[in-house]
């Protein structure tokens, strides 16, 4: 591409899979295409309300971005993007430079069935089956060229996520609640398609799956976090218990 065409001829969105030419009514196209890749790559409906560009600034952003969660789990959306932000860099040749990605303030479902399956897991191997194998030539999309892209830095913050297994039959450990709201602390993903970039579509979806994998591995440090303080609560009911029901047998013993 001659470095005259910049200007007109946009060369970038990524996200959940997606990476397009659009010379007019851009915001729309690029709409179009991260919901129509996205619910591919993830096997659930995914929805953009839109997308702004901003050529002179090389910044796009995309708004409110929400994907559904997977068959078999609640009505919630599994998680729920308020804004991610690119910033390009070197858009002259391939492979093309995304500077940064930034993800502000998602709101995360991880929620858990009685078979002890999460929504989340069911989403990451959604992605992982219809992500194409690394030594394949790049997948036609029908939504135009797919060119190499790298990207240098994923930044992932204020990630607010609300953990639920109300349906996991948790035994004999009884909680008031089992559905909790913590804030994660902010996750970098460093680069990607580093060094000599990957197909468009890859990259959007290795940031989703760099975003997923974080996220289930802080869920279930949580979950199993407050699993083991119960447990250990219950060891010390049962202790106290015995310990009265022992103190009771030597009094009986005693007064005999």
């Amino acid at each position: 591409m001659k470095k005259g065409l910049l200007v007109t001829a946009l060369l970038l969105a990524v996200l959940a899979g997606g990476i397009w030419y659009a010379f007019s009514g851009a915001g729309d196209f690029i709409r179009t295409q991260i919901e129509q890749q996205g619910s591919k790559f993830l096997g659930t409906p995914v929805t953009v309300f839109n997308v702004d560009l901003s050529v002179t600034e090389g910044r796009l952003t995309i708004n409110d971005l929400d994907v559904e969660n997977p068959e078999g789990f609640s009505v919630a959306d599994a998680f729920s993007l308020e804004s991610v932000v690119l910033d390009l860099g070197a858009m002259t040749s391939e492979p093309y430079v995304v500077q940064t990605v930034s993800v502000n303030a998602p709101e995360v479902l991880y929620e858990v069935d009685a078979s002890g399956k999460g929504n989340l897991i069911v989403l990451k191997d959604n992605l992982s089956a219809n992500l194409p194998k690394s030594d394949a030539p790049p997948a036609d999309t029908g939504a135009g060229p797919n060119p190499l892209v790298i990207v240098e830095n994923v930044t992932v913050s204020n990630v607010r996520l609300k953990l639920d297994f109300e349906k996991l039959n948790t035994g004999d450990l009884q909680f008031d609640t089992k559905s909790y709201e913590i804030t994660l602390p902010t996750f970098n993903a460093g680069s990607i398609g580093m060094p000599n970039g990957l197909p468009a579509d890859q990259v959007g979806a290795a940031i989703v799956e760099a975003m997923l994998d974080n996220v289930i591995e802080q869920a279930k440090a949580e979950a199993k976090r407050r699993l083991e303080e119960k447990a250990k609560e219950k060891l010390e009911e049962e202790k106290d218990k015995l310990i009265e029901k022992g103190k009771d047998k030597l009094k009986d013993l005693l007064n005999r």
